[in-house]
């Protein structure tokens, strides 16, 4: 069975079994907070129970390596949207250890993509129109300060608050454990 198939056949006893009664909750993050984690797949399960968080108490977004790119991208959209529309008050985020985005090799990403049949033309005509599909690719060399560097740019974006705290972590995918790169109560000088 196709993973497509086995996902709606699963919905449909979900569903069908009111299993979603024990997740109700409204849009609103009941401990207010959004968290800024990475996609790995060894976090789906373990980052909320390492983190204390049921269903309804964070708005979580995920990427790769937990990373603000862009200070006008989606995350940091996200972000903001959870501080002015959403409740949240408090910002965390969570990197982990053995991430794929460490030492990345974007030469290794583009020959992959010209394996699966993105014309190496594709790749000149980015390249011709300014964009750097290196320095995009890129993660990171050390984890600590990638999230280091995360925190600073959400903590100084010119829209957040300045009475926001916000956390940079690093997980043990693991064992789960948290490490505090960033306390964000003593880097918040505006909190009450």
């Amino acid at each position: 069975m196709r993973v497509l198939h086995a996902l709606l056949e699963h919905n449909h006893e979900f569903v069908t079994s009111r299993e979603y009664e024990k997740f109700r909750t409204d849009k609103f993050p009941d401990k207010n907070l959004a968290v800024l984690a990475c996609m790995d797949a060894r976090l789906v399960e373990l980052l909320p129970k390492a983190m204390g968080l049921k269903n309804g108490d964070a708005k979580l977004i995920k990427n790769a390596g937990a990373l603000v790119t862009h200070p006008w991208g989606s995350v940091m959209r996200s972000l903001l949207i959870a501080v002015y529309q959403l409740r949240a008050e408090e910002i965390c985020v969570v990197a982990h250890h053995d991430c794929g985005m460490n030492a990345i090799d974007p030469k290794q990403v583009l020959e992959n993509a010209v394996e699966r049949g993105v014309s190496p033309d594709t790749l000149s005509t980015l390249r011709a129109a300014g964009i750097n599909l290196d320095g995009w690719l890129k993660g990171f060399d050390n984890v600590e300060d990638s999230v280091r560097h995360t925190v600073d740019t959400v903590r100084h974006h010119p829209l957040m608050p300045r009475d926001i705290p916000v956390h940079g972590l690093v997980i043990s995918p693991a064992t789960g454990a948290l490490t505090v790169i960033v306390d964000g109560y003593a880097d918040t000088p505006d909190l009450p």
